[in-house]
């Protein structure tokens, strides 16, 4: 038993470091690894079971002459067996080969008195592998595999072998075929510390802690638990498997491959570290073995070459600048040079320019530092010739006065023109090197810029507009001039006009105050209405001062045969009579509250109104004349009289024609007023005005309201009584204002002679800003119907454009100017005061300074 304890001591296995005396240990090729369940079952079997011979589980050296040693012996895993490295021989230590040899002797000599042990699994392995097979000659057959001349027999890539290799190569899965491990994965093991399970298995069920295992012991008890297990289950060495919560037994192949991998050699003893060199190119057959044949393609060789994708970029290049061609590109023509003709003489004897003027661009495009070429010198005139005309030559006055001045303010520097008779007795030019010097100097020291030339056409600047002749119809003739009658032939200056809007009057207001009606189609003055003596006497309308009428508007509705007219500080409502039957009993329900008012009207006396405004009815004063120009009509004449405080300079209906508003620019926050003709009402919308107002008008659609200071249009909503935007027009007076029938597009004109198309929904400022008129504009507006617009000025001119709005809001409107009309000459600095178009008709009036109404039709 003291040698059977002196043996289980040993070491499990000796092997040298060397390659030569390595003995590879290996079970057999159609064994089992034998598993911890598998040592727990032949630990409780008999104890004296023998094993054959042939399957004893050893680790013996080679002898030097190569062969197998025959010797057999078994060890017995002793008690005492420990994890310390002093236990085990490292492969490839440093212990003499004389130790080496004395220990294998000592072991040879105990084989007698060992102790077989108890069955444990081992299965049969060889003692070694052969080794014969890399010292000994080797050729290839004429299939290219190597063939073995000293065992021909024997086949040298064992598949069983290399089974057996990978016995121990087992992934998760493999090792747990039943599913009864822990599948927790990385979770905390500390989690389950307070559980009697420690996680749960591949079928959910829970794994349940092994109360005799090691765990929660200390160091002490482990040791003695250890030894006690060991003499209780023969021999095995047990270690803590904590995941599972249970003690598991090596296998002794499982200790092998730990020992192997603590001393740094390759796990499984049946690898071979030096296998014989393969050489895969035969003398006999100079072909490739196939190395590499069944590799994967590189992923580069599925994507699109960046090299390729350059080459294409500098070919389209080339091809674009034209330094090549498709026959280049096809591979009709190897080189561009050869389509170059060279020599053959048929352009040599024409003639070609020696400057083109296009250098500079030339050297502008080459690659490199930009070329900054000299200027240069101007070509000889006259006064260098040798024989000048007379003119250019100097006469003594002008010869001392050159030679005051500096030389570079003479006409010709240093030059002085002479005359000679012929070229020959022209000498040497005395100034030639000191001029040649400061020319170099200023090369030298002045600085030089390039500046490009723009080689543009003027008329590719001009946008592409269409032609006038498809943008008919539009006013161009004059056709029907209406006189207007003056005391002992004075010219009266007409300031305003309007048209009624079935478009068969036209009534003007003149610079005397009276107010016109004229028949359209005729010309004929139907009636003419003195305001003058309708307003009060502190006016300062008696004696020989005279107010004009400063503005005049017809009613926009067709039922409301009436009128409204500023002079001075009063409105005055006019019937014009000119209805129909159903028309004059709307007109006269529309006047009668006004015909009939008492007391200043319908104003609140606590309103700001009462102060600014004052009602009263002129049916008095018009008893005298009754006559009504149509069949039907009632009266005709003044109706009612609205009297401010200060002078009324706009008035403008609204588009149902019962409202309308007035502008007094020096009344302050009373400037705008707002009246309803059928109560007989009035109201102050603005308690403080900002700026001076000049004119104002509604809202075609919508409740609101414009206000237009000097500079400035701001828009106002009448009914949340808010200010929704204001319009900067850039201009320094506002003169007149118009929108369009859409309520989206708004036109300015002004005294600065411009002309300002505002875009509502586009920004609050000019869309279009047009300055053509050569003075002040005066008067612009839209036409109702079609797409016109006109506007005049005191050069005595009406432009007429054609001004399209699309519904598309994606599309810009379209201005196009068509015609230019002229008709009258400017008096005083005076000329075309006003113009209104023809409601139904592309018909256009005017009115000027010269005293005269123009008609201008679509002729």
């Amino acid at each position: 038993m003291a040698r059977k304890k002196q043996a289980a001591k040993k070491p499990v296995t000796e092997a040298s470091s060397s390659d030569d005396e390595e003995e590879v240990d290996s079970q057999t090729p159609g064994a089992k690894p034998i598993d911890s369940d598998e040592d727990a079952s032949s630990s409780d079997g008999s104890e004296d079971e023998e094993v054959d011979d042939d399957e004893e589980y050893d680790s013996e050296a080679v002898d030097e002459d190569g062969e197998d040693d025959e010797d057999e012996a078994s060890v017995e895993v002793s008690d005492e067996y420990d994890d310390d490295s002093d236990e085990f021989e490292e492969q490839g230590s440093s212990d003499d080969e004389e130790d080496r040899l004395q220990r294998q002797h000592d072991l040879d000599e105990s084989d007698e008195d060992v102790e077989i042990l108890d069955d444990i699994g081992v299965v049969d392995a060889p003692r070694s592998w052969p080794k014969a097979a890399a010292a000994a000659g080797s050729k290839r057959g004429g299939d290219g595999k190597k063939v073995d001349a000293a065992m021909p027999n024997e086949d040298v890539n064992d598949p069983a072998v290399a089974a057996w290799m990978h016995t121990d190569n087992l992934s998760s899965d493999d090792e747990d075929d039943s599913g009864t491990m822990n599948r927790i994965g990385r979770i905390p093991l500390h989690w389950y510390d307070e559980y009697d399970h420690i996680g749960y298995d591949g079928h959910g069920k829970k794994v349940i802690k092994d109360k005799n295992s090691s765990a929660g012991k200390d160091l002490l008890d482990q040791v003695i638990d250890a030894a006690d297990n060991n003499e209780a289950s023969g021999g095995k060495f047990t270690v803590y498997d904590a995941l599972n919560a249970r003690d598991v037994t090596l296998t002794p192949r499982q200790i092998e491959l730990i020992r192997r991998l603590q001393s740094g050699a390759f796990a499984h003893p049946e690898h071979d570290a030096n296998p014989d060199y393969i050489d895969y190119f035969s003398g006999v057959d100079p072909m490739k073995s196939g190395l590499n044949s069944d590799r994967y393609e590189k992923k580069s060789r599925f994507q699109p070459s960046k090299w390729e994708k350059l080459q294409v970029r500098r070919l389209l290049h080339r091809l674009k600048c034209g330094s090549i061609n498709m026959d280049y590109l096809e591979g009709k023509v190897r080189d561009m040079n050869d389509l170059v003709k060279r020599g053959d003489g048929q352009d040599s004897d024409k003639p070609f320019q020696l400057w083109k003027g296009d250098e500079e661009d030339e050297l502008a495009l080459r690659k490199g530092p930009q070329h900054m070429p000299a200027p240069k010198v101007p070509p000889p005139g006259h006064a260098f010739s040798y024989n000048p005309p007379e003119e250019y030559i100097p006469t003594e006055e002008e010869l001392k006065e050159w030679e005051e001045m500096d030389p570079s303010d003479r006409p010709y520097g240093y030059f002085i023109p002479k005359k000679f008779d012929n070229l020959r007795s022209v000498g040497a030019y005395e100034h030639a090197v000191k001029e040649r010097f400061e020319r170099c100097l200023d090369l030298y020291l002045c600085p030089r810029a390039m500046k490009r030339r723009l080689n543009i056409d003027p008329e590719s600047l001009v946008p592409q507009l269409p032609k006038a002749s498809d943008l008919r119809p539009f006013p161009t003739t004059k056709c029907i001039e209406y006189c207007v009658p003056g005391k002992h032939d004075e010219t009266v200056v007409v300031r305003c006009l309007s048209v009624s809007p079935d478009g068969q009057f036209l009534v003007s207001g003149d610079e005397a105050g009276f107010v016109r009606l004229w028949e359209v189609q005729t010309g004929r003055l139907l009636k003419s209405w003195d305001l003058n003596s309708f307003i009060d006497e502190d006016e300062g309308a008696s004696g020989d001062t005279k107010k004009p009428v400063a503005a005049i508007e017809w009613n926009p509705n067709r039922s409301h045969h009436c009128l409204l007219a500023a002079i001075g500080k009063c409105a005055i409502v006019i019937s014009t009579g000119t209805g129909r039957v159903d028309d004059a009993e709307v007109t006269d329900a529309l006047l009668s509250a006004a015909s009939s008012c008492k007391g200043g009207g319908n104003i609140p006396p606590d309103s700001r109104a009462a102060k600014a405004v004052k009602w009263s009815s002129l049916r008095k004063k018009q008893e005298s004349d009754k006559t009504a120009i149509s069949a039907y009509g009632d009266k005709s004449g003044p109706v009612a009289l609205l009297q401010t405080n200060r002078d009324v300079s706009s008035v403008r209906w609204h588009r149902k024609g019962d409202y309308f508003v007035t502008v007094s620019p020096k009344a302050g926050a009373a400037a705008v007023l707002i009246h309803q003709l059928s109560k007989v009402a009035s109201q102050q919308p603005f308690g403080k005005m900002k700026g001076e107002a000049q004119l104002a008008c509604f809202h075609p659609q919508k409740p609101f309201l414009f206000v237009a200071s000097k500079e400035h249009v701001r828009v106002y909503h009448l009914v949340k009584q808010v200010m929704v935007k204001r319009l900067m027009s850039g201009c320094r007076h506002i003169s007149s204002l118009d929108v369009h029938t859409s309520g989206d597009h708004l036109v300015v004109g002004s005294l600065d002679r411009r002309l300002v198309w505002f875009d509502m929904d586009l920004a609050n400022t000019p869309y279009k800003t047009l300055k053509y008129h050569e003075r002040a504009l005066r008067s612009v507006g839209f036409h109702p119907r079609y797409p016109l617009m006109a506007s005049a000025s005191d050069d005595g001119s009406i432009h007429v454009f054609h001004s399209m709005v699309y519904s598309d809001l994606m599309r810009n409107p379209l201005i196009v100017p068509v015609k230019v009309l002229r008709g009258h000459s400017p008096v005083n600095s005076l000329g075309a005061l006003s113009m209104v178009f023809h409601p139904t008709q592309p018909w256009l009036f005017s009115c000027g300074a010269d005293g005269r109404i123009h008609l201008f039709q679509d002729l």
